[in-house]
């Protein structure tokens, strides 16, 4: 059988919305036409895909099965479109970058020189986002590269995503603090008991269960505040493991380890980008930087 690509995603988009008129809507069509396609390619595949029940519509267990094939074939003929249409363009002028929040800076600094390096004419902007922000924004256009969380990613796409390793992370306060005096036998209950910084992140992503130690916690949207603040010595918190190797952390922190170990936070860490010949070769020289910053 032949199924044109126009039939492919009205599949998609009504198995999506369960709604002829929103998925109309999402295709710019009129809600008939999209009823006929369906109707159409209900009667060349001689199964029913959806039952309708007043004006939803909703997938059958044929439908079901089949929206997974649909959706891969979509992407895929998405990409083949993105590909071809890159390679008629030269070098871009600028990018932005979507980050979530535990990337160290010293790891996006080490990024920008490369990228200064390999393109020296390109513009690179820095943008904070959330996991779900990062990847809305590379479908959209906004953002071209993401390094985020790439837990519980089992959408169907087609961006190009690449799993980095895992950002360990480490309790540490200052080194003169009390908490840094303890012995391993103690530290755990001083954890407990002390004035904890968390990313903001790691709360919106569900690593709650591991991130929080201490009853007296205070929600940080920053990293590099949360890394000021245990310079001055306010509290301790949970911070990736490659911030040790900024000097700027060396000079002023100190690693809590503890006998007693419950697990510290493992973040998955996955770039994200488009499937482009331009975005390739920026990919590569951004996973290069990474090295030294990938425990």
């Amino acid at each position: 059988m032949n199924f044109s690509f126009e039939q492919l995603l009205a599949f998609v988009s009504v198995c999506e919305r369960q709604s002829f008129s929103k998925a109309a809507i999402s295709l710019n069509k009129h809600r008939t036409t999209i009823g006929q396609v369906i109707t159409n390619l209900e009667d060349q595949l001689a199964i029913e895909l959806f039952e309708r029940a007043g004006r939803s519509v909703i997938p059958t267990e044929d439908g079901k099965l089949l929206y997974l094939y649909a959706k891969q074939a979509v992407e895929q003929a998405k990409t083949f479109d993105k590909v071809a249409l890159s390679l008629s363009y030269g070098g871009l002028e600028s990018i932005t970058i979507g980050y979530t929040s535990f990337i160290p800076h010293p790891a996006l600094a080490q990024i920008r020189s490369k990228l200064l390096k390999d393109f020296p004419t390109m513009k690179v902007n820095f943008m904070v986002m959330t996991k779900d922000e990062v990847v809305k924004a590379l479908h959209d256009g906004t953002v071209h590269v993401g390094l985020t969380i790439s837990q519980g990613s089992k959408a169907i796409d087609s961006l190009d995503r690449t799993f980095l390793s895992y950002a360990k992370f480490k309790a540490f306060a200052h080194k003169d603090s009390h908490l840094a005096q303890l012995s391993e036998d103690e530290v755990l209950n001083g954890l407990k008991s002390s004035r904890q910084f968390v990313l903001r992140s790691l709360l919106d992503e569900g690593f709650g269960d591991s991130a929080l130690y201490s009853p007296d916690y205070e929600v940080i949207e920053q990293l590099s505040l949360i890394i000021k603040f245990i310079r001055e010595g306010l509290g301790w918190a949970f911070l990736p493991q490659s911030i040790m190797k900024s000097a700027y952390a060396t000079e002023s922190f100190a690693e809590l380890k503890m006998k007693e170990f419950k697990l510290a936070p493992q973040i998955p860490v996955t770039l994200l980008c488009p499937h482009s010949k331009q975005i390739g070769n920026i990919k590569q020289s951004i996973i290069k930087a990474l090295e030294n910053f990938i425990d």
